[in-house]
């Protein structure tokens, strides 16, 4: 009896022990998965108040955890939004500032844009310096498999997506890339940009802009294999997918939950990208495909038993597009806000800001909180106990805990953008001041809104609040600095004309 006992005793001790082992310490360094959309705007989930579209994996999202309604990117264009993103830098200070585009959309030409200097230091590489296994999934925008830009020389252990932005206008591509290899696709290279006839454009025709392979499944695909061969952590996994981003292309089974719901007609191609029959139920089926792949990721998690030690984030690079078909007036895109993508009124930068962490970020909170997504890399340094690099963000993090005694606050958030005519923007408090057409006139004057009481940036106050703008004049002064590449430099002669 007694050796039974000694047995049993000892059967029992050695069973708790793998079953602790098994289960993650509750000090482990978290899973991070940043999911990222393409021209998503601020109003275009449930969560943020859409009335047409079904985001319900999103609105999830937000019920279990936190959602930022003054959350900001970096600029309101795609490659400088992801450099900020990446390395901390508001639009004044990053080594990338605009769409600085290489070669032409032809396979054979591919030259994607101006890449990120090896210099730079990246989330990825912050994370594993933590020993965290690092991917990407999706859309990088930030130089070729060739050059220091491409993501294995950026801290990403593992990629796969679109490294040219300008392939990404076709969601059917000939081809994407993993880990600087060229990945060949089940469909041949096309012009997404030609124009169909209205007098004699068929069914057929529309077809022509489908593939087999669609790009974000295979993105999903990938991303969930990752987590398979990462599941015992830490992992790293970024998830800029290229959706809503025109070309108007979904899989048919989305479209059509929404074939009948609108009063539509086809886009020819008269505004770039390709034709579609019926845009307004593709656009909606482009949000519906993204909010069903955070639902399965969300799963995956769930199901490997990772879901109480991973972050899942969730955001979008800039405003709703203007062009290839897209109508932002009809979803109501940015929720009332003023400007579109490539704007620096609060619809071309303000972005929806959703993040998860059970048993950490208390759910359904809503915060007034005004941070930006350069704050990231700060506050995944923080997350991981690692000293701040240089950056221009504050962390987060106590304002994702509900520790907002401890949040810190930015003074300002400064934005410039040198496409579009040349514009800058500054978030000072309830205050935002903003120049634009600065390239033809130097001169231009701040144009002043109370964010408060005038979201949508109707009723500009410059007159009446002389000392605010002198504040702005010398907010430029001190975070502009010359930008690596000429094409980008716009602001000098504006720092000139004010110290005059």
């Amino acid at each position: 009896m007694k050796l039974l006992n000694l047995f049993l005793l000892t059967f029992s001790v050695t069973c708790a022990a793998m079953a602790q082992k098994a289960k993650p310490a509750q000090n482990a360094l978290p899973n991070i998965i940043y999911i990222y959309a393409d021209d998503l705007g601020y109003g275009e989930l449930g969560c943020y108040g859409q009335q047409k579209i079904k985001t319900p994996n999103l609105d999830r999202l937000a019920k279990e955890g936190i959602r930022f309604t003054q959350h900001y990117t970096g600029t309101p264009v795609c490659a400088p939004a992801r450099a900020m993103l990446m390395t901390g830098k508001h639009a004044g200070h990053s080594a990338i500032r605009g769409n600085f585009e290489l070669g032409t959309f032809r396979d054979d030409e591919e030259r994607g844009q101006m890449p990120l200097p090896a210099s730079e230091l990246t989330v990825a590489e912050l994370l594993k310096q933590k020993g965290y296994a690092t991917a990407l999934t999706g859309k990088w925008g930030m130089g070729m498999n060739n050059t220091e830009g491409t993501p294995s020389r950026q801290g990403f252990d593992y990629y796969y997506g679109y490294l040219d932005q300008k392939q990404a206008h076709n969601l059917y591509p000939s081809h994407l890339w993993e880990n600087d290899r060229w990945d060949t696709l089940a469909q041949p290279w096309q012009d997404v940009h030609r124009k169909l006839d209205p007098a004699t454009a068929t069914d057929a025709d529309f077809d022509t802009f489908k593939g087999k392979e669609y790009a974000p499944i295979k993105m999903t695909e990938k991303a969930l294999a990752f987590i398979d061969r990462s599941k015992g952590g830490p992992f790293f996994l970024y998830m800029p997918y290229t959706i809503p981003h025109v070309s108007l292309q979904a899989p048919d089974e989305y479209v059509k939950k929404y074939i009948g719901q609108f009063d539509e007609k086809p886009y020819y191609g008269e505004k770039g990208y390709a034709s579609t029959k019926y845009p307004l139920s593709t656009y909606a089926a482009m949000v519906t495909f993204l909010d069903d792949q955070v639902g399965i990721i969300l799963d995956k998690l769930k199901a490997l038993g990772l879901d109480g030690n991973t972050i899942v984030m969730f955001s979008s690079d800039n405003g709703t597009t203007f062009n290839g078909g897209v109508n932002p007036q009809f979803f109501n895109s940015v929720a009332g806000l003023r400007g579109l993508k490539m704007d620096v009124y609060e619809g071309g930068i303000r972005e929806p800001f959703i993040a998860r962490w059970p048993g950490k970020i208390k759910p359904g909170r809503v915060t007034d909180h005004i941070s930006a997504q350069f704050d990231l890399l700060a506050t995944l340094a923080d997350l991981t106990g690692q000293p701040a690099p240089p950056s221009d963000g504050i962390s987060f993090l106590p304002e994702l805990l509900g520790q907002t005694n401890k949040q810190q606050k930015h003074p300002y958030l400064y934005f410039e953008y040198p496409e579009k005519g040349g514009q800058i923007a500054i978030r000072m408090g309830d205050w935002k001041g903003v120049k634009t057409d600065l390239r033809k006139n130097p001169g231009s004057p701040w144009q002043l809104f109370n964010l408060q009481t005038d979201r949508s940036e109707t009723t500009d106050l410059a007159a009446k609040h002389p000392d605010i703008l002198k504040k702005f004049d010398e907010i430029v002064k001190k975070e502009h600095q010359e930008p690596a590449n000429p094409a980008w430099q716009f602001v000098l002669p504006v720092i000139a004309a004010s110290n005059n």
